[in-house]
């Protein structure tokens, strides 16, 4: 059995981190382009001067979505400007526009999460959407982000739906890469689930439970503390080496299923995904005392337990199936699960976490 696991380069955590561009950026060439979404330029940036305005970091307006429109303007940038270092800094699309660009034109790439909302940060694949935000594709880099630097004096101060929404993407990560080693599945690094990998797939679990409440708290009030800490870790490294070294399962499968409505554009990757490990813990037939441990995190930090909660109707028969037969498309995830997968099956289990997730509130 052929096992691989892959990491970012270099892993930076801490407050006041960011002061550490400089230098890093000197370290790996010469002249930098930033991309960053318009509030994190006016928000974030215009409040570290001595960092972002030296002469060799060209900061450009990321415009809002991860297509291919995107990825052709930005490429041309790096071209006409003769950038050698591509920083992405904000949210999972940024740096997926980040990533994606920097391996299109052989150049290191500097990831700066502002906010724990994905795992995006130190994968070494991006997710590509259309310009409507329906997804498209999922792109491998030939290699993880050089560095990834989490300042978090900056994840600290940002909305708590945020890291709330990291703690859902987190959550699949242990789910899905025990589908995949139990169905012998490839991880999205074109091999076997390592030691390694599951571990720290299993620890981000763990994690999540113990200080995933706390890590909330904290945040709501704009407080670094040690659970906040565990937390970010947990939603941005462990997630990252254990969903991409140990492989996906229904729960990215069925928010890519939710992404063709329109009603659910408005809620957060990880809010999906969250939704999406509860059905999967239907689809599989996981035990009584494990869902209801999975449904209990969800609601004490606020994560989607119903469709309601991803802005879909449950009555909505014709809508879900639709939903049903995108997350069952050839090549889905969805097959890494060892169940009967079709559009049916997939549809009862997602009708299920919803009823579910209506009984447990009416009884709260």
């Amino acid at each position: 059995m052929r096992v691989k696991a892959v990491f970012p380069g270099h892993y930076i955590q801490g407050c006041g981190v960011i002061g550490e561009l400089p230098d890093l950026i000197d370290k790996l060439g010469n002249r930098a382009l930033l991309l960053a979404s318009k509030s994190v330029i006016s928000g974030i940036i215009s409040g570290y001067p001595d960092v972002f305005s030296l002469r060799n970091i060209s900061v450009d307006k990321f415009n809002g979505e991860c297509c291919h429109k995107e990825l052709d303007r930005i490429n041309g940038k790096i071209r006409d400007l003769g950038i050698d270092v591509m920083i992405g800094m904000g949210g999972g699309k940024v740096i997926d526009t980040a990533k994606i660009c920097a391996d299109n034109t052989g150049i290191p790439v500097i990831v700066i999460p502002t906010i724990a909302s994905t795992d995006a940060p130190c994968s070494g694949c991006a997710v590509v959407y259309r310009e409507n935000g329906v997804f498209e594709e999922v792109l491998y880099q030939k290699s993880n982000p050089t560095v990834v630097m989490v300042d978090l004096d900056i994840i600290a101060a940002s909305p708590h739906r945020f890291i709330v929404s990291g703690m859902g993407d987190a959550l699949a990560t242990w789910f899905e890469a025990r589908s995949c080693y139990r169905t012998m599945s490839m991880n999205e690094c074109g091999g076997h689930s390592t030691g390694a990998g599951m571990n720290i797939a299993r620890l981000c679990y763990d994690t999540l439970l113990e200080y995933g409440l706390m890590a909330k708290i904290a945040n709501e009030n704009s407080l670094v503390s040690p659970a906040l800490e565990y937390i970010v870790e947990a939603n941005i490294l462990l997630s990252g080496i254990g969903f991409e070294s140990c492989g996906i399962a229904c729960a990215h499968a069925v928010h890519n299923g939710l992404t063709i409505l329109q009603e659910s554009h408005d809620y957060y990757h990880g809010e999906k995904v969250a939704f999406g490990v509860l059905t999967g813990l239907h689809l599989t037939g996981s035990s009584k005392e494990e869902i209801d441990e999975v449904y209990s995190f969800c609601e004490s930090i606020g994560l989607p337990t119903t469709l309601a909660d991803i802005g879909l109707d449950y009555r909505d028969r014709m809508q879900l199936q639709k939903v049903a037969i995108e997350t069952c498309k050839p090549g889905s995830s969805i097959y890494n699960e060892a169940s009967q997968i079709n559009p049916d099956t997939v549809l009862n289990a997602i009708l299920m976490a919803d009823a579910m997730g209506r009984q447990r509130r009416k009884k709260a």
